[in-house]
């Protein structure tokens, strides 16, 4: 049976420090003392400087590039506060990395988002929380509590202050419908969806808008974006389309290879993102990148798991 105790120790790995700390700030907390290093093979270095016997424990950290070594670091750091008699052990990821292998796309394809899941489990995490999986059945693959927040529900609150009647919600692509859609429902905008298909082999990818999106100002929705290929042509279709302005969000801005340049040659006028992933430094002389935080959001629900109450109540406050 799992039983946690009366105080809260907050850990941060390397991956994201910056929310972490902004996340206990929220808390009106400090973050534990750990030490996260490496030995000079390489090999990852966990010590917990403070004692967590009994307590609730939260260990924040994106498992974001570089993603084996955050990883490992987060599964050390389960392990050592589990040898350490933690009461219990929540696993804060507010970015999950290799959730994209959901599924056997292909013939002996792994699905790595189970794996991760296993691994995360057997390390000794008594629950996760995390951020708009890529895939909301990945829920499912954990045989542990996963607390799912929705970034959008931040994104809306951004964007509900700038929207008007000329404003259409945009899905990138059709995976992306269903998102889009309840975003568009959110903020009270008509939806319209980008269609990309390639009619044959080594053929050029034709580009179908689905919506009125003439003379309209687009935003575009995604769950995340890593090297702006699909944002950037969606957004070139809507402007050949008679778009007016077209703007983007993400809940996590993975910004991989090329994505930076992408971003600064596309007609996109603003790029939304989350702070799941430190950005700061990266896009801090990239004018169209505005950054959001979710550590208000993750602060209350650190504290709606301690106290064993409800996490929808979060969104009704």
């Amino acid at each position: 049976m799992i039983t946690h105790g009366n105080e809260i120790e907050l850990f941060s790995g390397n991956s994201n420090k910056p929310l972490a700390e902004a996340i206990a700030r929220e808390l009106k907390m400090q973050l534990s003392g750990i030490e996260v290093g490496t030995f000079s093979d390489g090999e990852i270095s966990v010590h917990l400087s403070e004692t967590v016997r009994g307590k609730d424990v939260f260990l924040i950290q994106s498992t974001s590039a570089p993603v084996n070594n955050n990883l490992m670091e987060l599964l050390i750091m389960i392990d050592a506060a589990r040898r350490a008699s933690a009461g219990r052990i929540t696993a804060v990821v507010p970015y999950f990395g290799y959730a994209r292998q959901d599924r056997k796309a292909r013939s002996r394809d792994p699905i790595t988002a189970k794996l991760v899941a296993d691994i995360l489990t057997s390390a000794g995490a008594d629950r996760v929380l995390t951020m708009d999986l890529h895939a909301a059945q990945i829920q499912g693959f954990f045989d542990i509590p996963v607390d799912h927040l929705l970034g959008s529900s931040i994104l809306s609150k951004y964007y509900k202050k700038k929207t008007n009647e000329d404003w259409v919600v945009v899905s990138p692509d059709v995976g992306s419908v269903a998102r889009a859609r309840n975003f568009a429902s959110t903020i009270n905008c008509p939806l319209a969806i980008v269609d990309k298909r390639r009619p044959k082999a080594n053929a050029i990818e034709v580009m179908n808008i689905i919506g009125d999106v003439q003379g309209k100002t687009c935003l575009m929705v995604d769950d995340m974006i890593d090297t702006a290929g699909t944002i950037c042509q969606g957004a070139e279709a809507l402007v050949k389309n008679g778009a007016k302005e077209v703007y983007a969000c993400c809940t996590h801005g993975v910004l991989s290879g090329p994505a930076l340049d992408r971003l600064a040659a596309s007609p996109i006028k603003e790029i939304a993102i989350l702070d799941t992933i430190d950005m700061a430094d990266k896009v801090k002389d990239f004018p169209k990148i505005k950054i959001l935080s979710v550590a208000k959001l993750f602060a209350a629900a650190i504290t709606k798991i301690y106290s064993d109450s409800s996490l929808s109540e979060i969104y009704e406050d």
